[in-house]
């Protein structure tokens, strides 16, 4: 399609992308999309072209695109009163109602929530109530933070620094010193093949026990990590992970962050994440689910111990020196508090459970036995295929080769959006919460003949 414009020129001369080669992107060698419309679990571009969004983005507009219930929302908001800051006790009626909203959802024992706009900057605020923690209990060497390889937490300096994939470390002096990482529970990459799922959470558990006692338990102020490895896979935790894990954290008194920007707010099958899997958070991570990604907020919801500790720490020391010009922005929260009693009455947890679970069926029956497929997965609406070049033996493609690139390539192509995750050959599939079971058996249709048509030409 012709356009009467030079919108894709301006993008290319003027738009620095996220997450993208600038040089190739400038020089016009890599593909551009724009964007202009989307319903349900469907976008639109400016071609005219509608494809099917396997990935909600980026797992984030879990309601789904074009609800009315939540644009009307933010109207009404902006036209009312489009900001005021929520320093020294203000508020506004969207973000004490969201706050509330947020705790009857919340894991047991939870307390407070601080809102920001996104993962990283809740990541960042989440570090330093660790450390402002430990300096009001007298500890003030208790500061380093455990976090897991191929984890994501962010990408700013210290949220990139808990992140565990590569890219986010290469070239930006990265990670920081306070953060040291552990093995991450990837079952399908043990280093043991015969090692059960169980036996390999025993030895995850002790290779964190054996790296606090190198470190230092006093020197060990947190242990952050996702419910199941988001972006670094779409790995849920191999079997009795959690149960081994909380006991090594509790024994040394170290603060668990569990991060749910990914998990929160149905995408497991369960409203959070730590709830499914039996997690006991000191600080929960929340953003993406909490509007749909309709606005932009993000959250730090502490624990009643925890807060206990930080209000212990405003008596001695005087007001927290902590704060966004936009914490708690009310457009943002008038557009979680549309989106939350929407997820309610849509019935879009119990959908994520029973069509997440239909969906990761089909993908293992339909694709688990391609010759090169090693690996189907997930948990609720979330699915990956791992790809290899031998299964049997785990070997896997080189990196140059770019196959699942080059899968999810053909799959937009045939009109459906998944996500070539990183630091492997992983399709990764996350996609809106009120997707039916006809719109998964269109993804599962494109995934195998995108995969057969690719994996002939290897």
């Amino acid at each position: 399609m012709l356009h009467n414009d030079r919108l894709e020129d301006w993008d290319r001369a003027h738009f620095l992308h996220p997450s993208t080669h600038f040089a190739q992107h400038a020089r016009g060698e890599s593909s551009t999309r724009i964007v202009t419309g989307g319903s349900g679990v469907h976008i639109r571009d400016r071609d005219g072209r509608e494809l099917l969004d396997a990935f909600a983005g980026l797992y984030c507009v879990n309601v789904g695109y074009g609800r009315r219930e939540i644009a009307d929302a933010i109207a009404e908001q902006a036209r009312a009163l489009a900001y005021y800051h929520a320093y020294v006790g203000h508020g506004t009626e969207a973000a004490i109602t969201l706050s509330k909203m947020v705790l009857d959802r919340a894991p047991e024992g939870m307390s407070k929530v601080y809102f920001g706009l996104g993962g990283s900057d809740a990541n960042e605020t989440n570090i330093k109530l660790v450390w402002y923690y430990n300096n009001v209990r007298g500890r003030p060497q208790k500061k380093k933070i455990i976090s897991r390889w191929r984890g994501y937490h962010g990408s700013g300096l210290m949220t990139g620094s808990l992140t565990g994939l590569r890219s986010f470390h290469d070239q930006f002096d990265l990670p920081l010193a306070q953060v040291i990482h552990t093995e991450a529970p990837y079952y399908l990459h043990r280093r043991d093949p015969a090692m059960s799922e169980q036996a390999f959470s025993a030895h995850l558990a002790a290779e964190l026990e054996a790296l606090i006692e190198r470190e230092g338990a006093d020197t060990i102020g947190a242990f952050i990590a996702e419910p199941l490895l988001g972006t670094g896979g779409i790995v849920p935790p191999p079997a009795g992970y959690w149960e081994a894990i909380q006991p090594v954290l509790e024994r040394h008194d170290i603060l668990l962050i569990a991060d749910e920007v990914v998990t929160g707010f149905g995408r497991t099958g369960s409203m959070m994440g730590s709830t499914h899997y039996g997690i006991r958070p000191d600080i929960v991570t929340i953003a993406k689910g909490l509007t749909s990604a309709y606005a932009p907020l993000s959250g730090s919801i502490v624990s009643g111990r925890v807060f206990d500790v930080l209000a212990e720490g405003t008596d001695r020391f005087g007001p927290f020196g902590h704060g966004w010009t936009y914490s708690a922005h009310p457009i943002g929260a008038a557009a979680g508090v549309a989106n939350l009693e929407l997820i309610d009455r849509l019935g879009l947890v119990d959908n994520a459970r029973d069509t997440g679970g239909y969906m990761n069926a089909l993908m293992t029956e339909t694709l688990g036995s391609e010759p090169h497929v090693a690996e189907v997965r997930g948990e609720g609406l979330l699915c990956a295929v791992e790809l290899a070049r031998d299964p049997e033996r785990r070997a896997f493609f080189d990196a140059g080769d770019k196959v699942a690139a080059r899968i999810v390539a053909r799959m937009a192509e045939k009109g459906v959006i998944a996500r070539a995750m990183p630091q492997g050959d992983i399709i990764g599939f996350a996609p809106p919460l009120c997707i039916t079971r006809e719109e998964v058996d269109t993804v599962v249709g494109v995934t195998l003949d995108a995969v057969r048509e690719i994996g002939a030409s290897l």
